[in-house]
């Protein structure tokens, strides 16, 4: 089911990525089932118990990381929750992005809702609001190490600190409740705690990455099929025989894919042995494809595990009989930033043979088509200009690549000896999956422009077409130079959207 045309996800069985994006991305309700509230409810009562027997608990009545040691008495209790998002607040430069914020508090309501925090349904709720009120808070994204201070920004609104944004606008966090009809809520015991606990930051961040560096893995097949097509090369490459003596799924699939866009391509069918064996920018699209898929569809696993667990710390076991309280590393965010950092590889591998195509596609010599695909050479530069885009953005993504997780620096007077750096990993993700679109864009400019030089008693599959005939109500065929960058724009959110893959898919059928 498309995304977009999800308008309710219900919380308390496990979500996937398509209702996550469907909540933070396209503005999804969000409601709680009533396994939901029972098992948040549960664990309340459980903690108010403890609590009332003056048992030692983390964070409850302790304070936090190398201050564990310090007692905090009953009356303590509530300033002792506002003092921890007061303090660790810290994050500074830019704020996150709406959605960003949004996929941050969906993250919290998954943590915190599989029953196993203490928290109550009241301030659970408080989120479920924000979320479908679309009063999103105020949080700079720089300077985490893997949770707690963009997280505490968030949190702030919730007690009627912070900033928040409602219909664009930048409010005191006590006036954005106001104007949605909320007033600020007291948090009681580990309230605070398990508020910025987590991988919720990182999952969030590493989920809207890879949902679009999986979207464009499947572009990615449909504009290499169609530089492919142009660039007259040969489908022989993409011969199932040849898939089934290296039975990877992704590349398999991949080849039927590309043979699935050009099946009837007569542009396909009149060069199949124009050269005996294409460079390994077409040749290879299976391969390096298929790597790069096989690589995010892991990290899917992973992810999908996350934004369904409880990353809190400590945990509340609450199952009858063997009631507990255990403090250990689920806010570890190891799992998520390694995926992410070999995310990140996987969408630069994409990216660097997209910009090795689209040179092919401009260099006369390699193309057989007029200089940078314009009319007039010389007078005019015509695309020559957007490969160099490509370049800047590929080592931009080459860097992004450098993985965040193999670095360590001790925090906390070394209570936190070892750091996981997952929301660095997932941070740069997002960067990079922004980057490979827009390198993709840019191929895909390059070959609809070199379909006008393609023989006319030649035509493309209908796959291709189909995007052809799309892009001439976007783009205009120039014969002289013109201002290319608002068209870069919309091919990158012709990617980004999925347009791409629906114009695709609606005249050939799924993709693989």
């Amino acid at each position: 089911m498309d995304v977009k045309h999800i308008k309710r996800v219900i919380l308390g069985d496990p979500i996937t990525i398509e209702e996550f994006i469907a909540v933070v991305r396209y503005g999804a309700q969000v409601e709680f089932s009533d396994e939901y509230c029972r098992r948040v409810q549960k664990s309340r009562k459980l903690l108010e118990q403890w609590i009332q027997q003056g048992r030692i608990m983390y964070g409850v009545n302790t304070g936090f990381g190398a201050l564990c040691t310090q007692l905090i008495t009953e009356e303590e209790t509530i300033q002792l929750q506002k003092n921890i998002l007061l303090s660790h607040a810290v994050s500074v430069g830019g704020p996150l992005t709406e959605e960003e914020v949004r996929a941050t508090m969906l993250m919290v309501l998954q943590n915190l809702g599989q029953g196993y925090s203490g928290v109550r349904i009241e301030v659970l709720d408080m989120y479920r609001q924000f979320l479908n009120f679309r009063l999103t808070p105020f949080a700079p994204r720089e300077g985490s190490v893997g949770y707690l201070s963009p997280e505490a920004h968030i949190a702030l609104v919730l007690i009627g600190e912070g900033k928040a944004y409602l219909e664009g606008e930048l409010l005191p966090g006590r006036e954005a409740l106001n104007r949605i009809g909320l007033k600020p809520i007291t948090l009681t015991a580990k309230e605070g705690l398990s508020l910025i606990s987590g991988t919720t930051g990182a999952t969030a961040l590493g989920a809207l990455a890879l949902y679009d560096m999986l979207k464009a893995a499947t572009a990615a097949d449909i504009i290499g099929a169609m530089t492919l097509e142009v660039l007259k090369g040969t489908i022989r490459a993409f011969d199932e025989r040849l898939m089934m003596v290296r039975p990877h799924p992704e590349q398999t699939d991949t080849a039927s894919n590309v043979r699935n866009i050009l099946k009837d391509s007569t542009i396909a069918r009149h060069f199949i042995d124009y050269r005996l064996q294409d460079a390994l920018s077409l040749r290879c699209i299976p391969q390096l494809h298929g790597a790069a898929k096989k690589t995010l569809r892991d990290a899917l696993r992973v992810i999908e595990i996350e934004m369904n667990s409880c990353c809190d710390n400590p945990i509340l076991w609450t199952v009858d009989g063997e009631e507990d309280v255990i403090s250990g590393g689920n806010a570890d965010s190891s799992y998520v930033g390694i995926e992410m950092d070999s995310a990140c590889i996987a969408a630069t591998a994409i990216a660097k043979m997209s910009e090795r195509r689209n040179n092919r596609l401009i260099n006369d010599r390699l193309s057989e088509y007029p200089a940078f695909l314009i009319s007039r050479p010389g007078l005019n530069s015509g695309l020559m200009i957007p490969q160099y885009a490509q370049a800047a953005l590929l080592n931009d993504m080459k860097i992004l690549s450098y993985p965040a997780t193999v670095d360590n620096s001790p925090t906390c007077a070394d209570q936190e000896d070892y750091v996981a750096m997952g929301y660095n990993a997932a941070k740069k993700a997002r960067e990079a999956a922004e980057k490979l679109e827009y390198i993709l864009a840019i191929e895909l400019l390059s070959t609809y422009y070199a379909y006008q030089f393609i023989e006319r008693d030649l035509s493309p599959g209908t796959a291709s077409k189909a995007i052809v005939e799309q892009l001439s109500n976007m783009v205009p065929r120039a014969e002289e130079d013109i201002y290319l960058y608002p068209y870069i724009e919309l091919l990158k959110e012709f990617i980004h959207s999925g347009e791409i893959i629906e114009c695709v898919e609606q005249k050939i059928g799924q993709l693989k």
